[in-house]
C-alpha cells in the first residue's frame, strides 16, 4: 500500500471505492499514516454548537426534529438575544472550545432584523478570540459577504448524503441549492465546513458518492463533519437502526485519506459512543469534536468527560486561528 499524502481534487469514484472497501485494519492504518504526515496527530479541535433559533423550520429534512411539520416535542424558540449568546460563548471559551458555531433553524437567511442581530453576534463572539462559525441555511452571495465583513470565520452547510439519495431525505431544496450556498461562502473568503450524515438508509455507494463530491470540490472543505444519525421520535427516520461504529470509522478514515488537511469532525452520535469507540475514530483521523451538553437539540458528552478522555488518550486541544498564526492564510 502506498501512502498517498498529497492533497488531490481529482479523485475518481473507483479510487474512493477501493480505499473505502479496504480491510478495516488496513484502512485505519492508511488513514492514520496520512493523518500523521499532514497534521499534528494528537491535536483535536474542540467546538461548541449553540442553537440560536430553535424549531419551526419550513423544510422537510427527514432526520430533523426542528421541522415544523413533525411533532417531536421540540419547543419553538425565537432568535436569542445578544447577551444570552455571549454568555454561552464565554462559558464555551472558558471550558476550552476554540470554535463557536451558531445554528438557526431557517430555510434560508432573509435580510431582516434577525439577520442584523446574527451579524452582531458574529462581531461580539469574535472579540472573545474564538473562531466563529454559523449554520443558517441557504445564503446569497451578498449575505455571505456581510457575514465575512462581520468577521465570520467558517460557515457550515452539509450535503447530508449523495446527490442520488438526497431527494429521499429532503424535497424542500435541491442539491444544487446546497452547492450554490457553498460557492457563495467560498467566494466571500469564509472557511467551508461541509460533511454529511451516516445512517439515513443510504447505501455504501451513496456514502462514497458524497465523499466524492466533497473531495473533488475545487478546494476541499476546511472542516468535514461526519455525523451518525440520532433518530428522533416523530421524524420519518425515527425507526432507523443505530449506526454501526465500524461504518463511522470507515467514513472517517476514507475522508481523512481523501482530504488530508481537512479537520474531520466526529459530530452527532458521539454521545452514544464508548471511549474506546471514540478512540478508534481519532486513530482513523478524526481531529475535531463538538463539546458541551447539547448538539443543537440532541445530547452530547459534556466538557469534563471530554477532558478526561483527552488526558487518557494524550490528545491536546487545537488553538484558535492556528493556520493564520502559522502565517498560512486559509482565506
Amino acid at each position: 500500500m502506498t501512502i498517498q499524502s498529497k492533497s488531490r481534487n481529482n479523485w475518481t469514484v473507483e479510487e474512493i471505492e477501493n480505499i473505502y472497501n479496504q480491510p478495516l485494519m488496513e484502512l485505519v492504518f492508511h488513514a492514520a499514516s496520512v493523518h500523521r504526515q499532514n497534521n499534528q496527530y494528537n491535536e483535536v479541535q474542540v467546538c461548541t454548537l449553540l442553537s440560536i433559533k430553535t424549531g419551526g423550520c419550513s423544510e422537510d429534512c427527514a432526520y430533523c426534529p426542528q421541522a415544523a411539520r413533525y411533532t417531536t416535542g421540540i419547543d419553538v424558540h425565537a432568535l436569542m438575544q445578544t447577551d444570552e449568546v455571549l454568555s454561552y460563548a464565554r462559558k464555551a471559551a472558558e471550558a476550552g472550545s476554540t470554535r463557536f458555531c451558531m445554528g438557526a433553524a431557517w430555510r434560508e437567511v432573509r435580510d431582516n432584523r434577525d439577520f442584523d442581530r446574527v451579524l452582531e453576534f458574529v462581531k461580539e463572539v469574535n472579540k472573545l478570540g474564538m473562531e466563529v462559525c454559523c449554520t443558517l441555511g441557504m445564503l446569497t452571495g451578498d449575505q455571505a459577504k456581510k457575514l465575512a465583513d462581520a468577521g465570520l470565520y467558517a460557515y457550515n452547510h452539509n450535503l447530508d448524503t449523495s446527490p442520488e439519495y438526497y431527494g429521499e431525505i429532503i424535497s424542500t431544496r435541491t442539491y444544487a441549492d446546497r452547492l450554490q450556498t457553498l460557492e457563495h461562502v467560498r467566494k466571500a473568503g469564509i472557511s467551508v465546513c461541509c460533511g454529511g450524515i451516516v445512517g439515513l438508509g443510504e447505501t455504501h455507494h451513496d456514502r462514497i458518492q458524497m465523499l466524492h463530491t466533497l473531495a473533488t470540490m475545487p478546494e476541499h472543505p476546511e472542516s468535514v463533519p461526519i455525523n451518525a444519525l440520532v433518530s428522533i421520535k416523530g421524524t420519518p427516520l425515527e425507526n432507523q437502526p443505530k449506526v454501526d461504529i465500524w461504518d463511522m470509522v470507515r467514513m472517517i478514515a476514507t475522508a481523512r485519506i481523501l482530504m488530508p488537511k481537512a479537520m474531520v469532525r466526529l459530530s452527532a452520535g458521539r454521545a452514544s459512543m464508548s471511549l474506546a469507540e471514540q478512540a478508534l475514530c481519532f486513530m482513523a483521523g478524526a481531529n475535531s469534536i463538538f463539546a458541551g451538553e447539547k448538539l443543537l437539540t440532541t445530547p452530547n458528552p459534556d466538557f469534563e468527560e471530554d477532558n478526561a478522555m483527552f488526558e487518557l488518550l494524550g490528545l491536546q486541544p487545537r488553538v484558535a486561528f492556528k493556520e493564520e498564526h502559522a502565517g498560512i492564510h486559509a482565506h
